[in-house]
């Protein structure tokens, strides 16, 4: 089996790394946050990052794919230039690649998740809901797995993931 590159994607609050985390933990993959990745960019090289969490994380992907290793990218990845850098990693080093986007169509839940959250990455300034609601977000074009947590249990959002993976996996071969 070769190693898969599980892409993630959708806006703050979704419980996009609450699936993330599942499937790493699922699959044995290795992890990449990037919120936690730009974090540290920020504490340690005291940069004001741009898109340098992403091009860091493609390289770390990019190095565990080719050992064989699963990779879990939990982001936004909000804009189609980071979806195709994705997709171009796990190509450039022998990896299948799953697309993943996980929303919450209930804007009253969503919202209440904004608000209610807290960071779990020491340091990081989570976004208000403004934040969210004016964040850049280009539609998908391309085809995906699609997991809306809105009205749902973690448990039933962790049971769907995990079947659509599987039937996307069974499907391929």
């Amino acid at each position: 089996m070769k190693s898969i590159l599980f892409i993630f994607s959708g806006l703050p609050a979704t419980g996009k790394s609450v699936l993330a985390q599942f499937v790493a933990k699922e699959y044995n993959a290795v992890y990449l946050r990037i919120d936690t990745v730009e974090q540290g960019l920020r504490d340690v090289c005291n940069m004001d990052v741009q898109g340098e969490g992403y091009r860091l994380s493609y390289r770390i992907a990019a190095d565990n794919l080719r050992l064989g290793n699963h990779v879990v990218a939990d982001s936004c990845n909000p804009i189609q230039l980071t979806r195709d850098e994705w997709q171009e990693t796990a190509e450039k080093n022998g990896a299948e690649f799953i697309n993943i986007e996980v929303a919450c169509s209930d804007i009253n839940e969503h919202r209440k998740r904004v608000e209610e959250r807290k960071s779990d990455i020491p340091g990081l300034k989570l976004p208000t809901w403004e934040d969210v609601e004016n964040r850049e977000y280009h539609p998908w074009k391309s085809n995906r797995i699609v997991i809306d947590t809105a009205n749902k249990s973690v448990e039933e959002s962790l049971e769907e993931i995990k079947r659509k993976i599987r039937a996307h996996l069974k499907h391929k071969t």
